[in-house]
């Protein structure tokens, strides 16, 4: 059963949807900015991707409308984009058997309002009724199933930053398996600072905030630290024949989708599983190293896990194989990630370039390695492989093709 792409939809610091994002992935435009509130609430790093949120009342009934968190407003922003480039809507949803499965790994803002409003009033009945439907981890595919009157499979994938990729992956095996023949598939991540607290007070953000279009560097020796962001990402998996039935405008294929557990250290990464996510993706995909065209690395712009992608990239495809890590431009999308950048890596294919590595100056002793595109090149690309690791040691790799 081959699984095909048929619809890809964005909402990121860099597009509120795949036309303005295609135009700042071919610039190298930075989305990153500074919000200052963050350093009143307490944050050391007031660095973070600028995204609005959506305002959805002339498309949502008020009845859906407040059941949807901020991360589930990105989320479907994407989703409508994606349906319909698809040529899909909810009448056809309605006749058609279709699922969902998104990442997503937090819905803080909704749970502190929740409990603020607990603490300050003594009665829970004080909180709004579609509370409960923001606060829950599964806050996307609930509401997104609900409003687009989805009845096949229907859940979310909580795995730290690989959770949108681990989405993709779990869709395409569902479809690949005849369970399902089309499912709508995604990641999405808040972007407030209720989120991020206690990841800043790790230490880990940059604090680059004199120059914020320069202060994701990934894989640049002098690096700081990563920069947070998010938004909606979705892309819309079904099989080819119904692809085909439809006269459906065929995106790219899904080919190969690798996993792997580092079984260690829960926060750092692990060299070894990488290789094993990335190579069980290549087996599966019948593919050898040499015939991928462009890595898109999930290089967060971290000393260590930089240092570690660089080597499992190099061990397997060596000096030669093109790599960047978008996340220059957007931050640290998280749970969002994995989705976003198979969106980029689409978008990619299809205009025929890849997006550059910006703020990569000066390589370190692992990047120096690597065939790192500092600059937007003009190429075609047949094969792309996309990698996302998060907490924990979940690791995800995926591979597309133009569909041939």
């Amino acid at each position: 059963m081959r699984v095909v792409i048929t619809g890809i939809g964005g909402y990121s610091c860099i597009g509120s949807n795949v036309d303005e994002i295609t135009a700042s992935l071919r610039a190298g435009k930075s989305g990153i900015g500074l919000d200052h509130e963050r350093r009143v609430f307490g944050y050391r790093s007031c660095l973070t991707g600028i995204i609005q949120e959506p305002d959805l009342k002339a498309q949502i009934k008020r009845r859906d409308r407040v059941g949807l968190s901020e991360e589930a407003k990105y989320a479907y922003v994407a989703t409508v984009e994606a349906m319909a480039m698809a040529g899909v809507d909810v009448d056809f949803f309605e006749q058609n058997r279709a699922g969902i499965i998104y990442g997503n790994d937090s819905s803080a803002k909704a749970v502190t309002e929740a409990v603020d409003i607990i603490r300050a009033k003594k009665d829970t009945m004080m909180v709004g009724s579609g509370s409960i439907f923001q606060s829950m981890n599964s806050t996307v595919t609930m509401n997104l199933a609900t409003i687009l009157k989805l009845t096949g499979i229907n859940y979310t994938i909580s795995a730290a930053c690989a959770s949108g990729s681990h989405a993709v992956g779990m869709g395409f095996h569902l479809i690949k398996s005849g369970l399902e023949e089309m499912i709508i598939c995604g990641g999405a991540q808040e972007v407030n600072p209720y989120a991020f607290g206690s990841f800043d007070g790790l230490g880990v953000f940059s604090m680059k905030e004199d120059a914020p279009a320069k202060s994701s560097r990934p894989f640049d020796r002098d690096r700081d630290g990563l920069v947070t962001s998010g938004g909606g990402a979705t892309l819309i998996l079904e099989t080819l024949e119904s692809a085909q039935r439809r006269g459906a405008n065929i995106l790219a294929e899904v080919v190969g989708y690798g996993f792997s557990s580092n079984g260690n250290h829960i926060s750092n990464p692990s060299t070894e599983s990488q290789i094993i996510s990335i190579n069980r993706a290549l087996e599966m995909a019948e593919l050898k190293a040499s015939q991928v065209d462009y890595v898109n690395a999930h290089a967060t712009s971290t000393p260590k896990g930089d240092e570690f992608e660089a080597k499992a990239i190099y061990e397997i495809f060596g000096s030669k194989t093109p790599v960047s890590s978008t996340k220059s431009m957007t931050g640290h999308e998280c749970w969002m990630a994995g989705a976003s950048e198979l969106v980029y890596s689409i978008l990619m294919m299809q205009q025929g370039f890849i997006a550059p590595n910006i703020n990569f100056e000066n390589p370190d002793q692992f990047s120096q390695n690597l065939n790192i595109i500092a600059e937007s090149l003009e190429t075609e690309l047949t094969t792309v492989l996309s990698n996302s690791f998060g907490f924990g040691g979940t690791n995800s790799s995926i591979i597309l093709k133009k569909y041939e």
